[in-house]
């Protein structure tokens, strides 16, 4: 059967009604979908003999994130020390509720967390960076927030223990790693070729993996990078 549909400028079938209406529902579905909602950071912290008295700075970064982290966005720090690719590394993680007021009591159980860590941590004798970072990629994915940060803060000088495989391609599509606060090495006033030479190291390695790669030292200047 034919169904036509006459209109005050003459006859239209109905299949093309109808065709009309599956392209403009395939449309709003491919080309005007909204982004995934809210921001994910997730914050490593370098607990290595060279490096572990720089946590005090560290905390002023967290504050200054859970002041501006909004009520649905998602949070999570994690030591990095000898083998970081393990659940017992993460220090806190938390989506916060969309309720502000339950958000604010999470985010001073964030900063309870986060003090008794730092009053209490020993230093680590190894850094196994990569791991830290592969844990934070597989947290935001599943988090699935439409922005994805990942913050390293430490010297990125990686000290693997003996035995543990890192040198393998990373997956970073759609991630902005930030590598805050990089301290330089008693080698690297020797050679300062070294410092470079290791941040093209990193840069390169996440751009691979199709992330987005900046330092930041000046963290007054952390404001602009995140964008948040």
């Amino acid at each position: 059967m034919n169904l036509r549909r006459r209109t005050t400028s003459g006859v239209v079938s109905w299949g093309t009604l109808r065709g009309a209406a599956l392209l403009a529902a395939a449309a709003v579905i491919t080309g005007c979908s909204a982004p995934p909602p809210g921001t994910g950071v997730f914050l490593l912290l370098d607990t290595s003999g060279t490096y572990a008295g720089e946590l005090g700075r560290a905390q002023t970064v967290i504050n200054y994130l859970l002041g501006t982290l909004d009520p649905g966005d998602s949070f999570g720090v994690a030591r990095i020390d000898g083998g970081s690719f393990s659940e017992k590394d993460i220090l806190t993680r938390v989506t916060f509720d969309t309720r502000p007021s339950i958000a604010n009591d999470q985010k001073r159980v964030f900063v309870e967390t986060v003090t008794t860590f730092a009053d209490t941590v020993d230093a680590a004798a190894h850094t196994d960076i990569t791991g830290g970072v592969l844990q934070g990629v597989e947290w935001l994915n599943e988090v699935g927030p439409g922005v994805k940060t990942i913050l390293i803060f430490s010297d990125m000088e990686e000290d693997l223990p003996a035995g543990h495989i890192r040198d393998f391609p990373i997956e970073m599509e759609g991630v902005h790693v930030i590598a805050l606060n990089v301290t330089k090495l008693g080698s690297d006033n020797i050679d300062p070729r070294e410092y470079s030479a290791r941040l093209q190291a990193w840069k390169e390695r996440v751009e691979a993996g199709g992330g987005q790669w900046t330092v930041i030292n000046d963290l007054e200047r952390l404001d602009v990078a995140l964008q948040l």
